[in-house]
């Protein structure tokens, strides 16, 4: 099968949540408007949630994984989706699954004439201080980035695989992406998209993740943004 879309989808101790990850995948690959794979990166977890992505791998040709020696952090795990992604599209949705596969298409439906499609929580179903701390975030974020996003801490993107593979990821540098892709002169859009409350498992990021680690990474992306490096090639022989 030539598969378009692949869904990257992080994992650190997830163990509890990764059949209704499966689940669910499976359900949307159904439906995709693209032939669609899932790619698991576990991030080195201490729980079962190694074997467990095995099972799913082994009963799922739509599925694979690659792990982690150790636990690197979310950037990393993207990043590596992004490097070991084969297909035109790629996309990654987190294993807590307080987004919604089925939003995929709305998405895609926009990535034709845009480089990077992200959603942006409609709603949203966390607590007040995350969703006060994460708004806090995203406004220091927009005054140093001036990307337009309202909410680029969603877990749910499409992005054009050549654009992504040019990201020069750092740790942090997640929450950044559209305003990577701009450097890259693409263009970006966001859509709204459902969300849900967290079912299993616990949440990664508090509110010294939202604030303090944003407001220190904004210093980086200035950095690299004034040493960014971009280029189109005329003639090649």
């Amino acid at each position: 099968m030539t598969y378009q879309f692949t869904i990257v989808v992080p994992v650190y101790n997830e163990e509890d949540n990764l059949l209704r990850v499966e689940s669910e995948l499976l359900a949307y690959a159904k439906m995709a408007t693209k032939v669609t794979k899932i790619l698991f990166v576990n991030d080195g977890s201490k729980d079962k949630s190694q074997q467990i992505i095995e099972d799913i791998c082994k009963r799922n040709p739509e599925f694979s994984f690659i792990t982690f020696k150790e636990n690197r952090g979310l950037s990393a795990a993207i990043k590596a989706g992004f490097d070991y992604t084969e297909t035109e599209l790629v996309g990654y949705i987190d294993s807590d699954l307080q987004t919604a596969p089925s939003d995929f298409n709305l998405l895609l439906e926009h990535i034709g004439e845009n480089d990077l499609v992200t959603g942006v929580r409609a709603n949203r179903k966390d607590s007040f201080v995350k969703n006060m701390s994460s708004k806090i975030a995203n406004g220091i974020r927009r005054s140093f980035t001036h990307d337009g996003m309202d909410d680029t801490g969603c877990p749910l993107k499409v992005i054009k695989t050549d654009f992504a593979k040019r990201i020069p990821m750092f740790k942090g540098l997640h929450r950044f992406l559209p305003a990577m892709i701009l450097l890259q002169n693409g263009t970006i859009k966001q859509i709204p998209v459902q969300h849900f409350p967290r079912l299993a498992g616990e949440a990664k990021f508090g509110v010294w993740n939202r604030l303090v680690g944003p407001l220190m990474d904004c210093f980086a992306y200035l950095w690299m943004k004034k040493k960014y490096i971009n280029y189109e090639v005329a003639k090649q022989n």
